[in-house]
């Protein structure tokens, strides 16, 4: 099997921020007095006929369109073309295969790794800072170190969706919990605890009605926020890993405790039931009380006839994490026409325009401005608790940067679906080693080469 490359973020957050403060300094001082207002880039002679590349839903590519249609009618002659892809699977295939990159395009964090390893991008952060952008406090940190690699931003964030909770509200019932006494989330009910999670599980489970609790798919990164929040780690280096972590003691021990509620018959999904409809059918027929997602799956959720939901944190064990979906605008490094691009990403990735995308809901901003704003938050709209997205930012642990995640997922699979759902999960160190060691297939080829070697020589 071909090995993949995995590359590090060799940057810290607060180094990120030094590099580009350093970049903005620098372009002051070639040019007296400050950095040229975006006026003197925007040259009527400039050929602005470029293409942008983009990929989601049909609305969330004509929010762009329509931002693509605005920047055309600022300047004389521009004719930046929309060249779109039902999902970032099908962008990213087209791109590996033709070879061809469209001069500015979105881009999922998961992808870096590769537009990297075969030189696709051209840095955007000496090209920002010359048109006056400010990274300083206006953008999550985390999403600025998501797409910064080789002391450079790659690309401008985007997106950054934290996997959060979403919970029938009639399934669960906060306040008829705490009446009867049982534990509930607090307050402002953005967060709770294991304990608490466990109790709604309980709470909405019932088999007379036909309703059951909770669905995690048996992957690493519905896994992973459930063993980072339990002290655990996915990953055996948070930079160069050469396998999975769940052998580990402390993700062991992790797994040891939310298990039992997650495998539960009583709580979960059965297999006649996954093969009758998906987990998000469930949900949206008001079957299923919980499943994990991201903001993107918000316009359908609104969609479902008769479904009321909300989102909450994923629940805490011994600390608040999980994992997250980014998305950056990227500049290709093959380009011919760098100074339109860099204006073009300008337009697409200012406030204003941001502001168009985050309100058809698809969109947690990046820029800070943006996610605290009506556009996105949309009062008197499900969730009612739309600043989860928002403060589970804090919590997303970043992992590796590795070529394509799917093939990880692909060689852990069955292993990962006994872990869930099988009858008696007999030796759960056992199971774990076996999980590690089949991640070495695609983090550690080499490695497993050379012991492969050595244990066949005389």
């Amino acid at each position: 099997m071909k090995g993949l490359r995995v590359r590090s973020r060799r940057l810290g957050a607060a180094s990120v921020v030094i590099v580009l403060l350093a970049l903005l300094l620098a372009a002051c001082e070639s040019t007296p007095g400050a950095i040229p207002p975006p006026e003197e880039t925007r040259s009527a002679s400039v050929d602005r006929s470029l293409t942008f590349g983009v990929f989601g839903t049909e609305k969330e590519v004509a929010a762009y369109e329509s931002l693509v249609e605005v920047y055309n009618s600022l300047y004389d002659g521009a004719e930046m073309s929309v060249e779109s892809y039902p999902s970032r699977e099908v962008f990213m295939g087209t791109i590996r295969e033709s070879g061809k990159v469209p001069d500015v395009f979105l881009a999922s964090g998961r992808d870096l790794a590769w537009l990297e390893d075969n030189q696709v991008l051209q840095p955007v952060d000496s090209l920002l800072l010359e048109r006056g952008v400010d990274f300083g406090d206006l953008y999550s940190r985390d999403a600025v170190l998501a797409f910064s690699a080789d002391s450079r931003l790659q690309c401008m964030p985007v997106g950054i969706s934290p996997m959060v909770m979403f919970y029938n509200t009639e399934l669960i019932d906060f306040d008829t919990m705490e009446a009867r006494g049982l534990p509930v989330p607090d307050d402002e009910r953005v967060s709770w605890g294991f304990e608490v999670f466990t109790a709604a599980a309980e709470f909405a489970s019932k088999p007379r009605r036909g309703t059951r609790a909770i669905h995690v798919a048996p992957t690493v990164e519905n896994l992973a926020p459930f063993v980072y929040a339990g002290g655990g780690e996915v990953y055996d280096d948070a930079t160069d890993p050469t396998s999975l972590a769940f052998s580990s003691e402390e993700s062991r021990s992790a797994l040891e405790v939310v298990l039992p509620v997650l495998r539960d018959p009583r709580l979960t999904l059965s297999d006649e039931q996954l093969r009758r409809h998906s987990p998000m059918e469930w949900f949206t027929r008001g079957k299923l009380a919980m499943i994990q997602g991201y903001r993107s799956d918000v316009p359908k959720l609104r969609r479902a006839p008769g479904l009321r939901f909300d989102v909450i944190a994923s629940p805490s064990v011994d600390r608040s994490a999980t994992v997250g979906e980014l998305t950056g605008m990227c500049v290709s490094g093959g380009t011919d026409n760098v100074t339109a691009a860099a204006d073009f990403l300008v337009h697409m990735t200012s406030s204003a325009s941001l502001r168009s995308v985050a309100s058809e809901g698809y969109l947690v901003p990046a820029n800070l401005e943006v996610a605290v704003s009506t556009a996105f938050l949309q009062p008197g709209l499900a969730p009612d608790h739309a600043q989860v997205f928002t403060n589970a930012v804090r919590s997303i642990v970043l992992p590796p940067l590795i070529d394509d995640q799917s093939e990880l997922e692909l060689v852990v699979s069955e292993s990962l679906d006994e872990l869930l759902t099988a009858p008696i999960l007999a030796d759960l160190e056992a199971l774990t080693t076996q999980i590690d060691e089949e991640s070495r297939l695609v983090l550690d080829p080499e490695g497993l080469a050379a012991e492969s070697a050595e244990s066949e020589s005389p």
